[in-house]
């Protein structure tokens, strides 16, 4: 069976694993204390041109989202997203059982719109009724979207802009941002991120390494005690250092882009091929996702050679499913695909 199911199947980069080997032996502090999330922590402000910015790494992306928003909200107030976010679909209730409820707005192709939440914000706090309400206290976007779509670089500022106007936080779920960063027909910067948002996470796990995120606090913002909080929610791994090699090896030379770059190119390849064939697409996807509309039959006998993700029922006789290349997809399996079809 070929292997498209998501972006996370594999394990780890091997420049990630060498560093990882190198550094087997070495007795270091624990949680976060060493000099490799130091490391890892200075280059990923180099990168973001952001030198008083706040680096912490936690375990994993439903972790961290439950952490960051958790630290950030007050007791009366809960998180803004589009309909298809991730903390309002895929995360189990994890926001929810923080006692934080999850506020969700239409979306277009998985991108909330500044004039959406604008008029949202505009008609609670215009609502003398409010006080009986769930307050909206952030705002959570993803970067690549659930659709694998991008914001441009104008649509995140005007965003920001609306945050800002109500003191609203801004935050960014980079669980995929190694594949928006790397597309060609991006506008959108790490440097641009954290200009805009009050806080947003690099993710790991989908984009090289073992596991692992970075989270990037980029105001002078952090929570108080976030460390402890992170230890709260699970998310503090006591040999810390194995996050911060991760991430150092991923931030040299530009590793972090380059092996993205390679997901997006065998996307590219199977794009192309669906669309010789006559495939449907679901909606158009830059990123390493790839949603096709298939006709019932046409999926179960595609079931019998390829492993990918159900999306949900178009109607009683079509399905989207959705199909992901990563770092570590290989030429012979994309090929293997298109032979296939």
């Amino acid at each position: 069976m070929l292997n498209f199911v998501n972006d996370y199947a594999e394990g780890a980069h091997e420049a990630v694993l060498k560093r990882l080997i190198e550094t087997n032996r070495e007795a270091l502090p624990g949680y976060g204390m060493d000099p490799y999330c130091k490391s890892a922590g200075q280059k990923i402000k180099k990168a973001c041109q952001c030198e008083d910015a706040d680096v912490y790494f936690l375990v994993g992306g439903t972790q961290t989202n439950q952490v960051v928003i958790a630290s950030v909200l007050n007791a009366f107030e809960g998180v803004v997203t589009a309909q298809s976010g991730h903390i309002n679909v895929h995360e189990a209730g994890a926001i929810e059982s923080t006692g934080h409820k999850v506020l969700e707005l239409p979306q277009e192709d998985g991108k909330l719109s500044a004039e959406v939440l604008k008029e949202y914000l505009d008609t609670f706090y215009g609502d003398e009724n409010r006080d009986h309400m769930v307050f909206p206290g952030m705002v959570y976007i993803s970067h690549p979207t659930e659709y694998g779509t991008l914001y441009t670089k104008s649509e995140l500022k005007k965003l920001s802009s609306v945050c800002r106007s109500y003191d609203i936080p801004l935050y960014l779920d980079g669980a995929r941002l190694g594949y928006g960063l790397a597309c060609r027909d991006t506008d959108l910067t790490l440097p641009d991120i954290a200009k805009y948002c009050d806080v947003f996470y690099i993710g790991g796990t989908k984009v090289g390494a073992l596991c692992g995120e970075a989270v990037v606090f980029t105001k002078n913002n952090t929570p108080k005690q976030f460390v402890t909080l992170m230890k709260q929610h699970g998310a503090l791994l006591a040999k810390g250092w194995l996050l911060g090699i991760q991430f150092d090896a991923l931030f040299t030379n530009d590793l972090y882009v380059k092996i993205a770059k390679h997901a997006l190119n065998m996307a590219d390849r199977l794009k192309e091929a669906f669309k010789e064939k006559g495939y449907v697409f679901y909606l158009e996807s830059p990123t390493n996702q790839i949603f096709l509309v298939l006709e019932d039959w046409k999926l179960a006998w595609l079931q019998e050679y390829v492993n990918f993700s159900f999306w949900e029922k178009q109607d009683d006789t079509h399905t989207v499913i959705r199909l992901a290349t990563s770092w570590a997809t290989t030429e012979e399996s994309v090929s293997e695909l298109i032979s296939i079809l």
